[in-house]
Parts: C-alpha cells; structure tokens; sequence
C-alpha cells in the first residue's frame, strides 16, 4: 500500500510541476502529460485545492466553462519544494543501493 502512496505523491508532484510550467493546461492536457485518467487528474486536482496547495481561476471574459486556470499557492510551493527534496533523496538511496549490489557483482565477475 505504501508503494502506491509514493507513486501518488509523484503524480502529484509532477502535477505541480506541470501547473507551474504552463497554469493554462487543460485537464486533459495535464491528464495525457501525468499519463493518467482524466478522473484521476480531478481526483488530484480537488484533493490540491481542499489542502491549499493550487487554486482555480476561471477566465473572466471566456464562455467556455472549461476555460481554468490553474495556480500553485505559496503553501503549494513550499510543499512542491519538500516532496521534490524527498524524491530526490529517496532515488539517491535507490542509486546507492543498486550502486552496491552491482559494485559487489561486477567484482565477482
């Protein structure tokens, strides 16, 4: 269970990293760039604006009610920077540790 937890904090992180880069995206734009559902992406979306870290705003002068853009709060931010901070330490051990296994074989060999 705890493997898709991660594998959840890294679709969210990258999809904030996707409404930094271009806050205009559509959902569907967002949903094809993660590689995930369009229910998941608002999944994820709805789940980043109830804790602060992105708000919406709707373009004032569009009819198009999917017209949105998206925006990362300073909350967002700070959070954004702590799971980027995690990851890299987390594929840092996971380099370390194949580093390692595959340091020790070669050796054999």
């Amino acid at each position: 269970m705890k493997k898709n937890n991660i594998s959840n904090q890294e679709k969210q992180l990258e999809l904030m990293r996707q409404i930094q880069k271009n806050p205009n995206s559509s959902q569907r734009n967002l949903a094809e760039k993660l590689d995930i559902s369009l229910g998941k992406l608002n999944f994820f979306i709805h789940e980043l604006i109830k804790t602060g870290f992105i708000k919406i705003e709707r373009f004032s002068k569009s009819k198009k009610k999917s017209d949105y853009s998206y925006l990362l709060t300073s909350k967002g931010l700070s959070v954004k920077t702590k799971l980027t901070y995690k990851f890299m330490l987390r594929k840092f051990k996971e380099y370390e540790l194949l580093r390692k296994e595959y340091g020790d074989r070669s050796k054999k060999i």
